[in-house]
């Protein structure tokens, strides 16, 4: 279940109110009259159900709320009601499955900011990989990838990608073309500092680390983690199965690839090197392509949805046009 609270000016009110009291998967429905100061306008609560969440924002977006006012979506963990049960039977499918796509925009354009705090999380994660490597240890190369914040942006450019938005897909590629360049040379001057004062094992080969040498010896199965991990992860990111991202963390080698470059690199071992890089590559790669794939199934079944939505009666009340949107000469972020 999905909270709407919405901010609408007095002109666009009525309008939004009979539109949600005629969506049957739509209740609690609140009207606060000239509530909002700022912007001024008139205040409207409403509770949906998640799978009509989607569609029922771009209708009121249709109303121009989104630019004279405001929408912001809250989930609701847990609701005890006859009325929120009939509401999730009013709309198809299974709440779980269902897709939010302005929440999903908005979660992924979060990650899309090369901050302070992001390149130091992809430096301690590469550091940490690089001991990992060096102690041939698979738990600290778990701890690593966990620790990695790389998937983010990943994950948003797939979304950019799928929504055809060129200036986010340049936002997305930002983090990681900085990121990846900067964790590296840390991890890089990491290894030549240990290696210096003697810390590494005295038979430590950059070629030999048996627990740890799958991260530069990529193979078919590499590639078939990479793509298994990245439809997990854009599911765990677009559904409410986001306990899953963890596991799908540690299921992609990036920064452990990037590691063993930057390890590699260290103790001059250029095979060592160029496998890390083509392992590096091919997760990348894989992971964004798979991910543009499931959006992009998950984008066509919601076009469709929103399709048939255009002929609810809903709409009718509220004053918007049967079987057609009145953004369909623009670009409508929420229908493509």
């Amino acid at each position: 279940m999905v909270h709407l609270r919405i901010v609408v000016p007095g002109h666009s009110a009525d309008q939004a109110v009979a539109l949600l009291k005629a969506t049957h998967s739509a209740f609690n429905i609140i009207y606060l009259p000239g509530a909002a100061q700022k912007p001024e306008g008139d205040v409207i609560l409403a509770d949906v159900a998640r799978e009509d969440a989607s569609v029922v924002i771009s209708d009121l977006r249709e109303l121009e709320i989104d630019r004279e006012g405001s929408i912001a979506i809250e989930e609701i963990d847990s609701q005890i009601s006859l009325a929120s049960e009939e509401a999730e039977k009013a709309a198809a499918g299974m709440p779980s499955d269902a897709v939010v796509w302005e929440e999903v925009e908005a979660r992924t354009s979060e990650n899309t900011e090369l901050s302070a705090s992001f390149l130091i999380f992809m430096m301690l994660s590469c550091l940490l990989a690089a001991v990992a490597i060096i102690l041939d240890s698979v738990i600290l190369l778990v701890g690593a990838m966990v620790v990695g914040p790389e998937f983010g942006p990943i994950a948003a450019l797939s979304v950019a990608l799928v929504q055809q938005r060129w200036d986010k897909v340049k936002h997305s590629l930002l983090p990681l073309a900085v990121g990846f360049p900067v964790a590296i040379t840390a991890a890089y001057l990491f290894t030549h500092g240990i290696e210096a004062i003697g810390l590494p094992p005295e038979d430590f080969s950059a070629a030999e680390h048996p627990n740890t040498q799958f991260i530069s010896h990529p193979d078919g199965f590499s590639f078939i983690v990479a793509v298994l991990a990245g439809a997990a992860g854009v599911l765990s990111l677009t559904t409410a199965k986001s306990g899953a991202l963890v596991g799908v963390l540690i299921s992609v080698a990036t920064i452990p690839a990037a590691a063993n470059i930057a390890v590699a690199a260290a103790y001059g071992d250029g095979e060592e090197w160029v496998g890390a890089m083509e392992q590096l590559a091919l997760n990348l790669g894989a992971i964004v392509l798979t991910g543009v794939v499931t959006l992009f199934i998950q984008r066509k079944l919601y076009q469709r949805r929103r399709r048939e939505h255009l002929h609810d009666e809903a709409r009718e009340a509220a004053g918007l046009p049967v079987g057609r949107s009145r953004r369909d000469g623009e670009r409508d972020r929420t229908a493509r």
